[in-house]
């Protein structure tokens, strides 16, 4: 065969394809409308129903808007859980700009950090593309909101509300991420020219007094201290002041998050199940505790996020989000779309092969708060609550079919009381580490 492609050829493909009846009636679908309205299959939409045999009740759903910050919404709506059952509160919400102000301010360190340990790597090379590819990007993982909470505590979301910026980020991570590539330029301009650590230290604190300016013109100054001030559902007045954010959280959240632990299902052949897994260069608290996995078979997941659901608690995870789902009636289904039938070919590639090929990684994060175990206990359907608001799926709660968890699930986080010692054992095992480029480093 040619190289290239032929004249004779395209008249091939052409005739092929006209020749073909319903080739002809796709090509005037498509072209028309689009793809995916004309690939949907309405028998799943008839299916995947919103009831479910175990169910968490919630309070009101909350939005992210124009900003990438599900992985810290899902956080703290796990939280805020905490809050509302302790207090006896119809809702209630946790300041995401608060988190949003810090996570930012240490991903900014972090990476001047990082920056001043790869001084000597040619900035032509791999590790320093990609270090300058995204320096504070508003994705995250599990445990950079908990190196966060750990530092910095929680506050009601009166306390510090959403700005502008805090909601539509694009601005403010646009100029914060000129300046950073613009510090790490000098920072390793210096270095050339003889500067010592000390002199490159010095450097880095100015240039993070500007990170702070910025920060704290788009979302304001962070509170020290926070006044809890609510009304139960029983209309009784509660008053708690003068708190500081630590204090706020042990008091009112009270989750040891060191007892939460980060399962992945990554089913490549470069991380064998039971073993431990931690990423290069990918944090935000410089001095916090490293993202670390372990890696399992599915159904450890979807057996470690019911037994925590049946005991009343919410579950946070990580998924593919866009992929075969519908984003107006809050589906999540491998069935909701033939394509095969539209395109006339099929699609072969398997978990592993997405992953090994860049077709799929962890995109969003979202809560788990019911499920719907058929007569022998097996979960047919997940409950998702998600943080766009209440306009999209049923006043902004998905359902999730179990055939999609298989494909496009990649993470869930439980209490590591609900996991064998197995996998206790593995999990505090040396983590292997991964490059910063593989698709489990990827943020929600």
């Amino acid at each position: 065969m040619q190289q290239a492609i032929t004249k004779e050829q395209l008249v091939t493909y052409q005739q092929q394809f006209l020749n073909d009846r319903a080739n002809r009636v796709a090509m005037d679908a498509v072209t028309g409308t689009g793809v995916l309205v004309n690939a949907k299959r309405p028998e799943a939409f008839r299916t995947d129903l919103h009831q479910f045999s175990l169910k968490i009740d919630q309070g009101d759903i909350t939005n992210q808007k124009s900003s990438g910050r599900c992985w810290m919404f899902a956080a703290l709506n796990t939280m805020r859980f905490q809050i509302m059952k302790k207090l006896n509160l119809e809702t209630f919400e946790l300041s995401q700009n608060y988190t949003l102000f810090y996570d930012k301010l240490e991903k900014a360190n972090y990476f001047l950090e990082n920056i001043l340990e790869t001084l000597d790597e040619p900035t032509s090379g791999r590790l320093i593309a990609w270090l300058l590819s995204s320096p504070l990007g508003d994705g995250g993982q599990w445990d950079m909101i908990c190196c966060l909470i750990d530092k910095y505590g929680v506050v009601p979301k009166a306390s510090m509300p959403e700005t502008y910026s805090s909601s539509n980020t694009r601005e403010m991570t646009s100029v914060m991420t000129e300046k950073l590539r613009e510090f790490a330029c000098r920072l390793r301009q210096a270095h050339q020219k003889g500067a010592d650590m000390d002199q490159l230290r010095a450097m880095k604190e100015e240039q993070m007094a500007v990170m702070y300016n910025i920060l704290a013109t788009c979302l304001g100054v962070p509170p020290t201290t926070v006044d809890l001030e609510v009304r139960d559902k029983d209309h009784q007045f509660i008053r708690d002041l003068h708190l500081t954010p630590q204090e706020f959280y042990q008091k009112y959240v009270d989750m040891d998050l060191r007892d939460y632990i980060s399962l992945i299902n990554a089913p490549t052949e470069d991380k064998p199940y039971y073993h431990s897994y931690s990423v290069k260069f990918l944090g935000n608290v410089r001095e916090g505790r490293a993202v670390r996995y372990v890696n399992l078979p599915i159904e450890e997941l979807k057996k470690a996020a019911i037994a925590q659901m049946k005991d009343g608690e919410p579950v946070w995870f990580g998924c593919d989000v866009g992929k075969s789902s519908e984003r107006s009636l809050g589906l999540m289904d491998t069935g909701l779309y033939d394509r095969e039938s539209l395109f006339n070919t099929q699609f072969t590639m398997t978990k592993a092969e997405r992953l090994d090929y860049g077709h799929s990684l962890m995109t969003h994060a979202m809560v788990f708060q019911g499920v719907n175990l058929d007569e022998e206990g097996k979960p047919t359907r997940w409950r998702v609550e998600n943080s766009w608001g209440k306009e999209p799926g049923k006043d902004g709660y998905y359902v999730m079919t179990d055939d999609w968890f298989n494909e496009y699930m990649y993470q869930v986080v439980v209490n590591r009381k609900y996991l064998s010692e197995d996998i206790l054992k593995a999990y505090e095992e040396e983590p292997r580490m991964l490059e910063p480029w593989d698709p489990m480093g990827s943020l929600a």
